[in-house]
């Protein structure tokens, strides 16, 4: 089929296919970006956060309303350990100070060297009682997991060095890259009151408490200190595999039972802390999906809408060629061969457009660069729904007799 004669009559009549080629354009600049974000998001929301069979993790907060000093807080938090590793079905028990997707915990700064001005990284810092290795189920990479004698109890507000510290693969790397951090020195804070601790264990991978997306999501210490004199708690729990609900019901017990004074419980399991971390990051994949479906719809409905009036239009060109001997399927071609066209300038544009697009969200929300197969994706997508929009038109055209179109008005 000659082209020249399309292109020809499409010059003639511009605005109709320069309206279609441009809502292709912006389609498809809207479609990539969007899917290229729902992609990001989905792919955030499950990544594993380093805990082992997170389905079988739980902790508890226990606060007492009834204060009895740093000493009785200390002896309270005994207790409690010992009252939850007394409960059938628990394989292991750890006092923490924060959790990962949490959206609550504390930061420090490390550095390599005790000069530095500035620091290295900013890691989540996990003080904790007992191993959340074994907890956790942590996978240890270089070292080992903190000895009995390691793990010290200080009063709030004291600032006595632990004596050991893990650190996570990913904040290894950033730290000592190419070397192994296992006998290194990590540094919290910097100058002279920086405190200088060893480091004896790289754990595989564990989530800072705010599960940051990117590479900084992944800078955690964990360190074996615990401070006591809040009159609080948390305590992460791992039940045996499938008993986990039936477990929490027990150790809530058990702890209100143990306890001489009266105590809040606030039990969460690690399922609930990523349903809560990503609430909003799946709220927005599935609002971007909508988005992406209702565009793709009204880009079918607009090609579908412009064919149907190019047909209208052209009732007496068609009827001329049918009696010249065109076949139905000449003029089904020739209309979808001149749908082709206008698509391929909408999605030329549309990829400079989605390129455009993504730098500005690159440079202001510090996402990553859009890859270029969801641009050719939606432009096959685009394409394929232009054709399939264009055509019911074009076999309606096909089948008008050339009598009844060459009927003058």
């Amino acid at each position: 089929m000659e082209i020249r004669p399309i292109l020809s009559s499409l010059m003639r009549n511009k605005t109709g296919p320069i309206l279609v080629a441009l809502q292709v354009a912006i389609s498809l600049a809207i479609l990539a970006n969007a899917l290229h974000i729902v992609g990001e998001r989905r792919a955030a929301a499950a990544r594993p956060s380093g805990i082992a069979d997170e389905h079988a993790v739980f902790t508890i907060n226990v606060s007492h309303l009834r204060g009895g000093g740093p000493e009785q807080d200390l002896a309270n938090q005994n207790r409690e350990i010992a009252t939850l590793r007394a409960v059938p079905g628990v394989v292991s028990v750890a006092n923490v100070g924060q959790l990962p997707m949490s959206n609550s915990g504390w930061n420090t700064s490390v550095a390599v060297e005790r000069s530095q001005t500035r620091e290295s990284a900013v890691p989540s810092a996990y003080s904790v009682a007992d191993s959340v290795v074994q907890a956790w189920g942590l996978v240890l990479a270089e070292g080992r997991d903190f000895s009995a004698g390691e793990y010290i109890d200080i009063p709030m507000g004291s600032r006595e060095a632990p004596r050991a510290v893990i650190v996570t693969r990913a904040l290894a790397a950033r730290l000592w890259p190419g070397e192994t951090a296992v006998g290194k020195t990590l540094y919290i804070g910097m100058g002279e009151d920086a405190m200088g601790i060893p480091v004896v264990g790289v754990v595989e991978r564990l989530q800072d408490h705010n599960a940051n997306i990117g590479e900084r999501g992944e800078f955690s210490i964990i360190v074996p200190r615990r401070e006591y004199g809040a009159g609080a708690a948390t305590y992460t729990v791992r039940a045996a595999p499938g008993q986990r609900e039936r477990v929490i019901r027990d150790a809530e017990d058990a702890l209100r039972k143990a306890s001489a004074d009266p105590v809040i419980l606030h039990t969460r399991t690690i399922d609930e802390l990523r349903a809560a971390r990503y609430r909003a990051d799946v709220a927005l994949s599935w609002t971007l999906v909508v988005v992406s479906v209702l565009l793709l719809l009204i880009t079918a409905g607009g090609i579908v809408g412009m064919a149907s009036l190019w047909v209208n239009q052209r009732r007496k060109q068609i009827g001329v060629r049918r009696a010249l001997g065109a076949r139905k399927r000449d003029i089904v071609r020739y209309f979808i061969t001149e749908n082709v066209l206008i698509t391929s300038a909408g999605v030329f544009g549309g990829v400079l457009l989605g390129i455009g697009l993504n730098q500005l969200l690159v440079s202001r929300l510090e996402m990553e660069r859009l890859p270029l197969g969801y641009l050719a994706g939606g432009a096959v997508v685009l394409w394929a729904l232009g054709i399939l929009a264009a055509y019911g038109p074009a076999w309606r055209a096909a089948g008008i007799s050339p009598a009844l179109a060459t009927r003058s008005a």
